[in-house]
């Protein structure tokens, strides 16, 4: 860090929560497009797009001329007690883009935690049943209902015990890393929904006593894992085996970032609910819980937010949306297909490269000590970001060693 910097790192230090995952010192001032600028003027490419924020780029002018021109108008009128127009063409919006052809209503929140929050009380309040199944290596947040569902680092659970009760982690498809691969079951695509359907509901798990399973279409922090191409069909019959939602969440991986908006597309699924934030709004603090109207029954007074859905993320929302159809899904899909080329040909010359994998931009790149054993490469992850960050290349890590 430069000068100016390191100012802002020891007021940071003296004042701000030290709870944040900061990876290196990076005090940002300005970005356009992919470039990001710090406050002593050094240039960096950003490959994080704002930690799976920013999908229009950062600063997109459509995007910003539209926040400007709402933000004349109209700032804050709270939806939960109010009405205005923005907020309900936007609901029409995501109905329309979501998969599935059946109506749906959506519930506004101010982020991913309040979208997956939203799911949680609602398969419960729609269902009357008081479990739920989520995976091992996921990440929903970190508000209590969220965490509870989280499984991915301890350090996120760590002294905030009690959790919410009800919730039961299962393997996620792992492929090579799937405990029950090579011992009890012949094919990882659809070992871990076997296990549920004859261990769990036999041994531990009532299925009638479920509300619902929560399930990245791909693992985000537990390593960007993309499940077999069966598993998350596989799922779906399961739990509509036994009146089971169905809640997917896109919180990192929708809006375009996979190659099409909602990543669940790619495996055909109808989900009950779907989360969304992140990409959403572009930057804006936007997050929505979008629902089949069915499943959407609750009643006023269930559940509410003074600043879901406020007029200039909705605004913002409507215009990324647009910047998304008009050409940057098929985009992402380009490029990410070129990148992953691109990286594969590093992986024959770099041997700590164990896997390359991803859909759209949505890439992992998986680091190994040994090609043969797998035994991963944690350290050399942390080196490789860190020395990225140096050269002007902006990269996070995610599970151990991708």
């Amino acid at each position: 860090p430069g000068p100016k910097a390191r100012k802002t790192l020891m007021k940071d230090q003296k004042f701000v929560s030290q709870s944040y995952t900061r990876v290196y010192p990076l005090v940002v001032k300005k970005a356009k497009g992919v470039w990001v600028e710090d406050v002593d003027s050094n240039r960096f490419l950003d490959f994080t797009s704002g930690i799976a924020v920013c999908n229009t780029g950062h600063c997109h002018p459509r995007v910003v001329e539209a926040i400007q021109r709402q933000a004349e108008e109209l700032i804050h009128m709270s939806g939960s007690d109010f009405y205005y127009d923005l907020q309900s063409t936007l609901a029409s919006k995501l109905a329309e883009i979501t998969p599935g052809p059946k109506e749906k209503r959506v519930f506004f929140g101010n982020s991913g935690a309040e979208a997956i929050e939203a799911a949680l009380k609602l398969a419960r309040y729609h269902t009357k049943r008081p479990r739920v199944i989520a995976f091992l290596g996921a990440f929903h947040g970190r508000t209590m209902g969220a965490l509870s569902l989280t499984a991915s680092k301890v350090i996120h659970e760590r002294g905030f015990s009690p959790l919410v009760p009800g919730v039961t982690h299962v393997p996620y498809a792992y492929c090579y890393r799937c405990p029950y691969h090579e011992h009890q079951y012949p094919g990882c695509s659809v070992a871990c929904v076997d296990w549920i359907r004859e261990d769990l509901f036999k041994r531990s798990i009532p299925p009638e006593e479920v509300a619902a399973i929560f399930v990245e279409p791909i693992q985000g922090e537990g390593g960007y894992i993309i499940p077999p191409p069966d598993f998350h069909e596989k799922l779906f019959q399961l739990a509509k085996e036994f009146g089971i939602l169905f809640v997917a969440d896109e919180v990192q991986s929708g809006m375009g970032r996979t190659g099409k908006m909602m990543a669940i597309e790619h495996w055909g699924v109808v989900p009950d609910i779907i989360a969304l934030a992140k990409g959403l709004a572009s930057g804006m603090p936007l997050g929505a819980t979008v629902a089949q109207s069915e499943v959407m029954d609750w009643v006023p007074g269930s559940h509410a937010s003074t600043f879901g859905g406020n007029p200039i993320s909705c605004r913002a929302a409507l215009a990324t949306i647009e910047l998304l159809e008009e050409g940057l899904i098929a985009n992402a899909a380009r490029l990410g297909e070129y990148l992953l080329k691109t990286l594969r040909g590093l992986q024959k010359r770099f041997p700590v490269i164990g896997d390359v994998r991803g859909k759209g931009l949505m890439i992992g790149v998986e680091l190994v000590k040994d090609p043969e054993t797998k035994e991963k490469a944690v350290e050399e992850r942390s080196k490789i970001i860190q020395g990225c960050f140096e050269k002007g290349l902006l990269i996070l890590g995610c599970g151990e060693n991708v």
